[in-house]
């Protein structure tokens, strides 16, 4: 009879590819304790038994340091830590310094009243609207935070997490990615506004008109000559919920994307990204560099009007992408240049199922970066996007790890009352035996009292 380590060491020799589990966004909540702590254990001894290699865990920056800057607790996920080491799974570690509406976690008290304060802190569009789930780009390097600069702040933070963990650094953890922006991804939250959008007909907004990016536009279009440049985002540019071609910016012919002007906008519209990026990876390279752990950061897959010759989505998200500019491959340079992964989501995505009025395509784009990746030498730890909605995912998820050498990690998005259901867990269960190919032995499977405890308690907690 074939252990689920024999079956596991099995899977990786032959595939090279390691399968992690997502812990539910608000497994820690916003007090510092463990959600659901009986569920959790329940599903983690599931998926141990299946024979997943490891776990994907959020830590909040709202959580561990709620209330006064520099004042670190980290009980609820040292607990969980010590659940996961003790069932001799690994784990990757998400730094988040975001806030989540649907894990209703928030930015730290002490960050939110600075921002009261000085709303210019957060990211805001043309209409005057802020938003206030993370920080402005523009104000990475700037003391914004009783003093000191968001790299300070975060980096203190990285450093009080090294401390804090270091009994199981490059044991149990064996991988820690840092939050680069909205959503825990390196981009501009250019879709914040989701109440207007219609069915996939807009491409989302620039973020570039709060106090700190205006000053900086300002500067920049001073120092090349052209000052009237500086004063706003393009001007010609459509809304949240309007379709982006029929603009004048967006244009697929003679748009103002492809003038003097556009280049000059989205030249520094994604060097504002492209140099926060680099400041969050340094860091966190700095910090880890002495323990033996992999250090990594998420590139969204932004494959809304991909077909088109601007892709106006990723314009507006922060990559200069169009059909006359690979705007990937510096970011891949970016992530080369720190040594850090990149975490790449919407594996289980295919071209045939998107919307045929977006112009997406998810397939074209995660070949494009994957290039630019294994031209760089830059390992891609692949993600999904969705529990059980995507049809066919799995299938889709299979052919992706068989084709793309470059990755070494995938990590199924994520444990909850969905991916427990009667609908989706035995789905995944038979997926990961694919994966394993042995069959596993009835005594190695997880129990169906098993699956059914998980799945009642992660379903009370999503009620």
């Amino acid at each position: 009879m074939l252990t689920c380590l024999a079956l596991l060491e099995i899977f990786l020799q032959t595939d090279g590819v390691k399968l992690f589990v997502g812990l539910p966004l608000d497994t820690v909540s916003s007090t510092n304790t463990i959600n659901h702590a009986r569920a959790i254990a329940v599903g983690l001894k599931a998926l141990k038994l299946l024979g997943v290699d490891g776990i994907e865990l959020p830590v909040w920056w709202g959580v561990v340091e709620k209330e006064t800057r520099g004042k670190y607790d980290w009980t609820g996920y040292l607990a969980l830590t010590e659940i996961i080491q003790k069932l001799g799974l690994k784990l990757h570690v998400s730094l988040c310094f975001h806030a989540s509406g649907e894990a209703k976690i928030q930015l730290p008290e002490w960050v939110s009243q600075i921002g009261e304060s000085d709303p210019s802190i957060f990211f805001k569009d043309q209409s005057g609207q802020h938003y206030k789930d993370s920080l402005s780009f523009a104000v990475t390097d700037v003391p914004v935070l009783d003093g000191k600069t968001p790299v300070q702040v975060y980096k203190e933070f990285c450093e009080s997490f090294k401390t804090a963990f270091s009994p199981f650094m490059g044991s149990t953890i064996t991988g820690v990615s840092v939050g680069l922006g909205p959503e825990g991804e390196l981009r501009y939250p250019s879709h914040h506004n989701p109440s207007k959008m219609n069915n996939y007909q807009g491409a989302g907004e620039f973020q570039c008109y709060d106090k700190y990016m205006l000053s900086s536009l300002k500067q920049y279009a001073e120092s090349n000559g052209n000052p009237l440049w500086g004063l706003g985002g393009p001007h010609d540019a459509p809304g949240y919920d309007q379709p982006p071609m029929t603009s004048t910016f967006f244009k697929e012919n003679e748009g103002s994307w492809e003038t003097t002007y556009g280049n000059f906008f989205l030249s520094w519209y994604s060097e504002q990204l492209i140099s926060h990026g680099s400041r969050l990876l340094s860091l966190a390279s700095e910090t880890f560099h002495d323990v033996p752990i992999s250090i990594c950061g998420k590139v969204p897959l932004v494959h809304s009007w991909y077909k088109t010759r601007s892709h106006p989505s990723e314009l507006t998200a922060g990559f200069y992408n169009t059909a006359n500019r690979d705007g990937y491959v510096e970011v891949v340079e970016m992530f080369a240049k720190h040594s850090c992964q990149i975490i790449l989501p919407g594996m289980d995505l295919s071209d045939n199922l998107q919307p045929n009025k977006s112009l997406s395509s998810p397939e074209l784009l995660v070949a494009q970066i994957t290039s630019s990746c294994r031209k760089q030498g830059v390992e891609i730890l692949g993600q999904n996007s969705m529990v059980a909605n995507t049809p066919n995912g799995f299938e889709q998820i299979k052919k992706k790890l068989s084709s793309e050498k470059e990755m070494s990690l995938f990590t199924y998005q994520r444990m909850g009352a969905d991916f427990f259901s009667p609908e989706h867990f035995p789905a995944f269960t038979q997926f990961v035996r694919n994966l394993n190919q042995p069959e596993l032995d009835s005594d190695d499977q997880p129990t169906k009292q098993e699956e059914r405890v998980a799945s009642n308690h992660l379903q009370m907690q999503a009620a």
